[in-house]
Parts: C-alpha cells; sequence; structure tokens
C-alpha cells in the first residue's frame, strides 16, 4: 500500500478514459476539471469522419463530448456521490467542426437541485469565441430513495 496522496482529478480522468468503453472507444479525455466543471476532448479520427466529402467529425461525437463532460461536472457539483443519467440534453449545432482538429468541451454544472443538475458548456476545435456547438443539459441523480425504489 502506497503512503502517496491520492490525486482526485487523476482518478477521474483515468477512469473517465480509461473504464468507459465508449470513451475509451472514442479515444476522449477530461483536459482539467473542478468543482462543478470540466472540460475535456476527442482527438481528430479518420474513423470518427461522419462526411468523406468534408472530413468532418461525426455530430455524435461533438454530442457524446459534451454529454460526457456535463456527468463529470453534474458529478463533481453534487453532495451526494451517487449516481446519474441524462434526464435531457440539447445541442445546438453552430458550424462544421474544422478537419484535421480535435473537438474541445467545457461544461459547467450552474444549478444543483437535490434530484437534478442543470448545465451549459460548449464544443469547439481550439477557440472558445468561434464554437462548434452549445449544450444545454440537466441529468437527474439517483438518490436513496430512487435506489430503494429500484431494488423492490
Amino acid at each position: 500500500m502506497s503512503d502517496e496522496p491520492v490525486d482526485p482529478k487523476a482518478t477521474v480522468k483515468k477512469f473517465f478514459a480509461e473504464q468507459i468503453p465508449h470513451q475509451r472507444e472514442l479515444g476522449m479525455e477530461i483536459l482539467d476539471l473542478g468543482r462543478g466543471w470540466a472540460s475535456g476532448q476527442v482527438p481528430y479520427r479518420e474513423d470518427l469522419i461522419g462526411n468523406p466529402y468534408t472530413k468532418v467529425i461525426h455530430g455524435g461525437v461533438v454530442t457524446s463530448l459534451l454529454d460526457s463532460l456535463g456527468g463529470v461536472a453534474s458529478a463533481s457539483s453534487a453532495k451526494f456521490g451517487s449516481g446519474l443519467a441524462t434526464l435531457d440534453l440539447r445541442i445546438d449545432y453552430l458550424r462544421p467542426s474544422t478537419p484535421e482538429q480535435p473537438v474541445i468541451g467545457r461544461v459547467e454544472c450552474f444549478k444543483v437541485t437535490r434530484n437534478v443538475a442543470f448545465t451549459r458548456g460548449i464544443a469547439h476545435n481550439g477557440d472558445e469565441n468561434d464554437p462548434v456547438a452549445s449544450m444545454s443539459a440537466t441529468y437527474i441523480f439517483a438518490t436513496a430513495r430512487v435506489a430503494k425504489e429500484k431494488s423492490q
């Protein structure tokens, strides 16, 4: 057993990148996170292209990145330590992603109630002032009451 302190950021980053198959398959990674926010990226890869003529990353990849970051931002805001699920997700695509550039996202959780977290964020290719997409989403927490109902 090591006496080295555990780095919570490193633990979350490793879990996010290695333990969740969908995120691992997309090559998604967390760049940074704090209480109530998370930033991350998906690298540009040819197998993630949605249109072979424009070479633009598929919109579903952008959605997955923003939804996943929203979950991390919400979880980091919660006082409960329970699981969560996406309740509602809205993505507005503002322009095509730039070919051969990673998609970078940043999501913040701006309100948390006992059961629901509210988030907003953007995806871009390196310039936050020129977003690819914007998102707003809500996440529901698996509270003790919900967990009890599921077990019955």
